[in-house]
């Protein structure tokens, strides 16, 4: 007979996988050595090195401990195991392991750590001190890691790192889904990446993908912009990203809002859908529509669908809209582009009547402090009507006031009188601003006019009708109050009853009053409603649960020679918990938005 403190050797013995290292239990519920009765219902486990030790000190246990060909090794239903010594108590159905610990499963995970346990009658793992758990393209390292193997789901609660391909993931909980590739972070979740930084509340990342969900206020910071949203996907290898909640792209003077953004790093380039804006916060100015493409590289911004660019000033914003918007430039030099029944709208300081036109296109450079309005543009300035090939507005670049306005080929203004309208044609138009009103108006070339002036009770003097080289009107709160001819040619002041009322139109004249904008919303006035796209939204996660069981402490029933504690067992109260779309009704599926924008 052997002495109790006899060593025996036999062959070897390995673990398992993640969660599965439970090896086994390997080794022991269905070992068939002296230590159990044979069991035809399980597979036999194959031990390949290891001395076995029985101790009196530690009856319940059977002990495998490394020998002079290498660690203990067990082999069972697919998982190997390798560690220094294994601790086996067949009453409790549980296994301990020690020293350097490696789980193996097939060849897609692997653990190590330095202590791991498993009971067999839960099937509930536990790993401590250096856990490090492995797959095919991410690294899990934490210092304390639970496992359950029936649910195959791994979970850590005193911070963890995650490094993938291209990123580190970081948290303070985290839970790992094995059958759906699955990570699920919360609390203090980061993500480093050469590029940018991503900062999260909630985030689902699956590893075999690198896709990661964002939930709650989460931010992307990269060198040259931030993105933030409350809702969003982001490609972590691919380096593309839709977001669809309160969603926003930050870059160096520029703001991106809208319902829906997707981002491409790698091209420098974003678009949003539904409810856009573009804040430039160096030119002040904000550009509104329902979709838009951001370049950032090459500082242009395309916008459409309700396109309208604002340029913020104190008393008199100006307004531009057109079917299309086309800002370029750097912010010193920032040029808008308006093609297709473009309109503009500028307000006048209080007790100043506003300044409004139409066109096919708009330029507009604020370093240049010109705004060109291109094919058969009107422009009213008052109760001015203004008209010709092309019309050019310069603005005081210190006072952000109108200056100057010049319109070339086929000059023609008309301003409304009791009994008809004044007059003026000829081949160019300049006019003089005061306080974005005109007070002096010149014609140049082939200039004529019809004119009804009147005397100060307001009385008509006559009718002039007259043909000159060149006319120079005077203003006054947008009234013309004289007139200056230069080299006058044919015509006179006529008596009202010697002048014909077809003799009292101009050829060339149309009056165009009723198109005139006196609203920011006419901006729009007589365009039909865009036709929005749904938003395909991201809805929270499904409800999967607490990792732990609700299990009252009491009933909580562990082997007396666990690490664990009941306590352990439990989910804390004072954790945060997940976001699941049971919060939100169902979850934010889609969504339609029909916002105006209105200036």
């Amino acid at each position: 007979m052997k002495t109790t403190n006899e060593i025996v050797k036999i062959p070897n013995v390995r673990c398992s996988t993640f969660g599965i290292f439970f090896f086994i239990i390997v080794a022991f519920f269905s070992y068939t050595s002296a230590f159990a009765q044979p069991n035809t219902q399980k597979q036999k486990v194959d031990i390949k090195s290891g001395y076995i030790e029985i101790k009196p000190e530690i009856p319940d246990a059977v002990i495998y401990t490394k020998d002079e060909n290498g660690q203990v090794y067990i082999i069972h239903e697919g998982v190997e195991m390798w560690c220094d010594q294994a601790y086996v108590y067949r009453k409790d159905n549980f296994v301990k392991a020690y020293g350097t610990v490696k789980i193996t499963q097939g060849d897609t995970v692997t653990m190590n750590s330095t202590y791991a346990e498993y009971n067999g009658n839960t099937s509930f793992a536990f790993a401590s001190g250096d856990v490090v758990l492995r797959e095919p393209k991410t690294t899990l390292t934490t210092d304390t890691l639970y496992f359950d193997r029936v649910k195959q789901q791994a979970y850590y609660r005193t911070g963890g790192k995650v490094v993938d391909t291209s990123s580190t993931l970081t948290s303070r909980i985290g839970r790992y889904y094995a059958e759906t590739k699955k990570y699920q972070f919360l609390s203090d979740v980061k993500i480093v990446n050469p590029k940018y930084t991503v900062n999260s509340e909630q985030l689902d990342f699956y590893s075999e993908s690198g896709g990661a969900y964002l939930y709650g206020e989460s931010t992307i910071v990269s060198e040259t912009s931030t993105v933030y949203c409350e809702r969003g996907y982001y490609d972590t290898r691919g380096d593309t990203g839709y977001f669809v909640k309160n969603s926003r792209i930050d870059y160096e003077n520029r703001t991106l809002y809208g319902d829906s953004i997707y981002f491409d790093r790698n091209k420098s380039f974003a678009s949003a859908t539904n409810n856009i804006k573009v804040l430039d916060t160096l030119n002040k100015s904000i550009i509104r529509g329902h979709y838009a493409e951001v370049f950032r590289e090459k500082d242009s911004v395309f916008i459409t669908k309700r396109a309208v660019a604002v340029t913020l000033r104190d008393r008199d914003s100006m307004y531009v809209h057109a079917d299309t918007l086309r800002i370029t430039g750097k912010p010193e030099n920032r040029i808008l582009r308006g093609f297709y029944r473009a309109r503009m709208f500028k307000y006048g300081a209080p007790g100043e009547a506003p300044t409004s036109g139409k066109c096919d296109s708009i330029y507009s450079s604020e370093q240049l402090g010109i705004t060109k309005l291109l094919r058969e543009p009107i422009l009213w300035s008052g109760e001015n009507q203004m008209t010709g090939d092309t019309i050019h507005l310069l603005s005081n670049k210190q006072t952000e006031k109108l200056d100057t306005l010049k319109v070339f080929n086929n000059a023609f203004l008309v301003q409304k009188d009791s009994l008809g309208y004044n007059q003026v044609k000829g081949e160019r138009l300049i006019g003089l601003f005061t306080n974005n009103e005109l007070d002096t108006v010149s014609i140049i070339k082939n200039a004529e006019v019809i004119y009804y002036p009147r005397n100060e009770d307001n009385e008509l003097i006559g009718i002039n009708n007259t043909v000159s080289s060149a006319i120079e009107l005077y203003m006054k709160e947008q009234q013309i109050t004289g007139t200056k001819f230069i080299k006058k040619g044919k015509g006179k002041l006529y008596p009202e009853s010697e002048l014909p009322p077809n003799a009292r139109i101009l050829k060339g004249f149309i009056w165009r009053g009723d198109e005139r904008l006196n609203t920011v919303n006419d901006l729009f006035k007589g365009k039909p409603k865009p036709i929005l796209p749904k938003i395909k939204g991201i809805p929270l996660p499904e409800d999967e649960g607490e990792f732990f069981e609700d299990i009252p402490l009491d009933e909580i029933v562990l082997p007396e020679t666990s690490k664990l504690k009941p306590e352990d067992l439990q989910n804390r109260k004072d954790d945060p918990k997940m976001k699941t779309r049971k919060d939100e009704d169902g979850g934010e599926v889609e969504k339609e938005t029909e916002t105006e924008n209105k200036g």
